[in-house]
């Protein structure tokens, strides 16, 4: 018998996160835009995946990870990216790494009908705790430094400007 056809009871169970939903069936609100988790630290050993849509320009202050690389996918939208001194401009399709104590941020730049990421933090560390702080108020993180520090991230500036 084919050992692929026989039932694996020690084996962790797929995971399947419908468009548009959240792991846990939350939807996480940062004012311009709306954070769902698609992967989880628990599903995998340590994996997180976000996707987070944007409704309005804008994005997060420019901070760091301390221990933590960031990448970014574009998946519908436009977006202007900071990362150190170099600036990107990115669209559908593109992705890019903001390695661990560089700072950067990134901005939608309203191009189109909304922008969407998909974006993932390894190793993890606090980042699905600090998601999920953040939505309590609904609003873009504030710039608190304590918040971001108590989360091994560091606050370094205001969000890129994207009125022009």
């Amino acid at each position: 018998m084919d050992k692929s056809s026989q039932p694996q009871s020690n084996l962790p169970a797929p995971v399947l996160v419908a468009a548009g939903e959240d792991r846990f069936g939350e939807h996480h609100g940062l004012g311009i835009s709306t954070v769902t988790f698609k992967v989880t630290p628990q599903d995998s050993d340590g994996v997180f995946i976000i996707e987070n849509t944007f409704r309005e320009k804008g994005g997060p202050a420019r901070h760091l990870h301390n221990n933590q690389d960031e990448w970014f996918y574009v998946v519908q939208g436009e977006f202007i990216f900071e990362v150190g001194q170099d600036r990107y401009r990115l669209k559908p399709g593109d992705s890019l790494l903001a390695p661990r104590r560089v700072p950067h941020a990134w901005a939608y730049t309203g191009s189109g009908t909304g922008g969407s990421l998909l974006m993932s933090f390894f190793p993890v560390g606090k980042m699905e705790a600090f998601f999920r702080e953040v939505a309590k108020g609904n609003a873009m993180a504030p710039q608190v430094a304590e918040l971001w520090r108590a989360h091994d991230l560091e606050l370094l500036g205001p969000p890129l400007n994207v009125q022009e």
